[in-house]
């Protein structure tokens, strides 16, 4: 199978997981009243869902990495996959809740992104941009003959942190406080500064990837790969 037919194979995946992933959502923030999540008690305890969605959240990355693994063919278009499924599932998922329960209704809501190790929040738009920068990056790693500098990938690691630390910031800052300041924190402010520059960072690859496909220093790039 071609790269390109690949690509579309996981963008198919990716479109149908988050399809169900977002049905699973909308079931159960309808029975907990809490199709919008921004509210007092964003996570109920007394309907005993804490530890299932935890195992639900984590099963859901296991069966992204294993999508990507099987659609590639070495370690470089494995990666590149695992981050196209990610990216792809991500977006839908929004898209699909829209058409489900028209939420949310503008990209600046809040979201609980995720929970494992403390809860994640953030404004939709916030990993909405980094799942876009997922589908760029893992289209470009697997449909091109390019792989960025280890520097590259170190910047954007840096950013990843970064970015988690916006989503994490204010159940870190509660979590002296125990568990039930965490679960019942909500967030007044995002910091779009921060964020914007972790956003950069994580770009970093995607950004020389490009650089190497213009003529002239695919040329001297290609002629480095040869001598090596």
């Amino acid at each position: 199978m071609k790269e390109k037919s690949r690509w579309l194979v996981i963008v198919i995946f990716a479109a149908a997981m988050a399809w169900v992933e977002s049905a699973v959502v909308f079931y159960l923030r309808v029975f907990i009243d809490r199709v919008q999540p921004y509210q007092v008690d964003p996570l109920p305890v007394s309907f005993g869902f804490g530890q299932t969605e935890l195992v639900r959240e984590a099963a859901t990355m296991v069966m992204l990495l294993c999508a990507g693994w099987l659609a590639g063919s070495n370690r470089r278009t494995r990666f590149g996959y695992v981050m196209l499924a990610f990216g792809m599932w991500d977006i839908l998922y929004y898209f699909y809740l829209v058409i489900l329960c028209s939420w949310p209704t503008s990209l600046l809501d809040w979201d609980i992104l995720f929970l494992i190790p403390v809860p994640w929040w953030g404004p939709v738009l916030a990993p909405a941009s980094i799942a876009l920068l997922m589908v760029f990056t893992g289209t470009a790693i697997t449909q091109i003959p390019a792989w960025p500098r280890w520097k590259a990938w170190m910047v954007s690691m840096l950013g990843a942190v970064l970015a988690l630390y916006t989503f994490m910031a204010d159940a870190l800052n509660v979590l002296g406080e125990g568990a039930e300041a965490v679960r019942n924190v909500l967030p007044v402010a995002f910091n779009w500064p921060v964020f914007a520059l972790a956003l950069v960072c994580m770009a970093g690859p995607w950004i020389e990837m490009l650089w190497k496909m213009k003529p002239d220093v695919r040329v001297r790039y290609e002629t480095e790969l040869v001598q090596r």
